[in-house]
């Protein structure tokens, strides 16, 4: 199968991947996920890292994206990004891939300050920012017939659906992995369904704004 060329998705993927491997070589992962990772309680405690040379806390849920645990985690996420990013990019553009990527990647940190606001745990990773890639993707290349059912379209039907099976493998892993929904330093569980929903309800007006008719000039 051969990917489309995704020079948007491609380039987040080297940029992330050269981000791991200066901190994995430098040996500052650790460090990396304190100063730039998303830590819930920072959000009502701005003071939390006083003193400490750390990244904004409302700049963190991008910065957490470049930050990884380590090989298994940096390789799940690129390789997700690279194969569904550049088919969603083939649709959308770079444009409304980036849209999707940056405000995923706060729709999944705000879903799991959510779960536990007062945590002082980083979340590390991009796959809650994939999360909201991997959803349209669904949605575009999805061959499953849907039909309308009672006062909802075909359409809701197909993003309730998506969104019911999302949220249900997410939750099957963490029972598997024995990670609670509060256990941060774990699996973001509710960061994949954040950044997931965030996807879904996004997708529609890309496509919308990529393929807007421009009016044509009179002659």
């Amino acid at each position: 199968m051969k990917l489309p060329a995704g020079r948007l998705t491609n380039g987040i993927a080297a940029i992330t991947f050269a981000a791991f491997l200066l901190l994995f070589l430098t040996g500052q992962v650790d460090n990396a996920a304190i100063i730039g990772g998303f830590i819930p309680a920072r959000l009502g405690d701005p003071s939390l890292l006083d003193g400490m040379a750390a990244v904004p806390a409302w700049l963190t849920p991008l910065s957490c994206t470049f930050i990884h645990a380590g090989w298994l985690h940096i390789g799940f996420n690129l390789l997700m990004l690279l194969f569904c990013g550049r088919q969603v990019e083939h649709v959308l553009g770079w444009g409304g891939t980036l849209a999707l990527y940056i405000v995923g990647a706060y729709g999944a940190c705000l879903a799991q300050w959510a779960i536990d606001p007062g945590s002082t745990n980083p979340m590390v990773g991009a796959s809650g920012a994939i999360s909201a890639i991997i959803a349209p993707y669904a949605l575009l290349y999805s061959q499953q017939q849907v039909r309308a059912f009672g006062p909802f379209s075909a359409n809701l039907v197909r993003l309730l659906w998506l969104a019911a099976g999302w949220i249900a493998v997410q939750l099957m892993i963490g029972i598997a992995s024995g990670a609670g929904m509060n256990e941060l330093g774990k699996i973001a569980i509710a960061a994949h369904i954040g950044g997931f929903i965030v996807g879904l309800a996004m997708t529609r007006p890309l496509l919308r704004w990529r393929f807007r008719k421009k009016p044509r000039a009179v002659q």
